[in-house]
């Protein structure tokens, strides 16, 4: 049967917003974000203080009413408490209550702490290793793929965030620096005098993936960057001035959300359906739990995999299957005879055997 279209009409609603609160240090970001939480427009409201410290001491803040994010500093707790709100957030728009607030401090800690993470793994590899060992001050290279890497998980975190069924807020660190070209020289204007330009604390597309831009300068007006609306336009290179600034009256007013309004209407793109049943599959602690796994695919086209797809998640039920299976070794747990080897192969034949826990075929892929 060929493919039936999918649409439907759309809702004219306005979508809460992702908002870049960015500036310079003193501006004031994080207070102006924890002061939002008192509005009396949102729900619950968490903070994820990931560097500055001052989520506690800004609880004082009169009006203020949020919860700390407790983490353990690593990536995966981190985005695993990202999403965690993410789900307090669906439950709430579902329920329709007020929208959930999210304020992440800061961008900036959590991409110098993934640019730390790939710079580590440089140093760790042998070719840099090689270096250090004869001059200890050496240049080290950072390989396109440790950098892919630390793109995506953040972009694990940001995809989270742009998905998120409330407001969403990153804070990040903003100021002006001089301009340089592609080989890290200074670029100079017709009078031979520095080009200067704003730099934005973060992975480079933050701008792009985020609706909503605020930046904050100390004693100046913040200034509107980016507004994903159609209810006015922010013009390129002529940021809109926001007197009396707060984050309330940049959602509910000037953007023009509501309790009415929608979570953004944007699902997660991903190359297949293989994912959810992959973290499902790692997630497998025993035979059984691998069973339960084997009985749904049986249900064949119900699983709303492809014929592809369904093989792909087989073949990796049965590999883990075979991972449980197998005997746990050491780090020096190698055989060291032929009868050894043997048992080896014959352990292994079984584990196999043990992953073979259904037909070779969907009932309807």
């Amino acid at each position: 049967m060929p493919p039936k279209i999918k649409s439907r009409k759309p809702t004219c609603v306005i979508p809460f917003p992702f908002i870049l609160l960015e500036g310079e240090e003193g501006a004031g970001k994080s207070y102006t974000a924890v002061e939002f939480t008192k509005s009396e427009r949102v729900g619950r409201c968490y903070v994820l203080d990931l560097s500055e410290g001052s989520a506690d001491e800004y609880g004082a803040i009169p009006g203020a009413r949020f919860e700390v994010i407790d983490h353990d500093g690593t990536y995966v707790d981190i985005a695993e408490q990202v999403e965690a709100v993410k789900e307090e957030a669906r439950r709430a728009a579902a329920a329709g209550e007020p929208p959930v607030v999210l304020i992440v401090d800061s961008g900036t800690a959590l991409w110098r702490m993934l640019s730390d993470w790939a710079h580590a793994r440089a140093r760790r590899s042998k070719r840099n290793r090689d270096k250090l060992r004869d001059d200890p001050d050496a240049n080290i290279d950072v390989t396109r793929n440790l950098w892919n890497d630390s793109v995506n998980r953040w972009e694990r975190v940001v995809r989270a965030m742009q998905t998120f069924p409330g407001i969403a807020i990153m804070l990040a660190r903003g100021k002006e620096i001089s301009a340089t070209n592609e080989d890290g020289q200074p670029l100079l204007d017709d009078r031979r005098r520095p080009v200067r330009e704003w730099k934005v604390g973060a992975q480079k597309d933050l701008g792009f993936d985020v609706t909503t831009w605020v930046r904050m300068r100390r004693d100046q007006t913040p200034e509107l960057v980016k507004a994903r609306t159609l209810k006015f336009r922010v013009e390129s290179g002529k940021p809109m001035q926001l007197p009396d600034f707060t984050i309330e009256r940049l959602v509910f007013d000037l953007l023009g959300c509501s309790t009415a309004s929608q979570p953004r209407q944007m699902p997660v793109l991903v190359g297949d359906r293989t994912g959810p049943w992959m973290e499902r599959i790692s997630a497998a602690a025993d035979r059984e739990a691998c069973l339960k796994l084997w009985d749904e695919l049986d249900a064949g086209s119900k699983t709303g995999l492809s014929e592809m797809e369904w093989h792909t998640v087989r073949g990796a039920v049965k590999a883990r299957a075979a991972e449980l299976a197998a005997p746990k070794g050491g780090i020096d747990d190698v055989p060291e005879s032929d009868a050894a080897r043997l048992r080896a192969a014959a352990e292994a034949q079984q584990a196999e055997a043990d992953a073979e826990i259904a037909g070779e075929t969907p009932a309807a892929a």
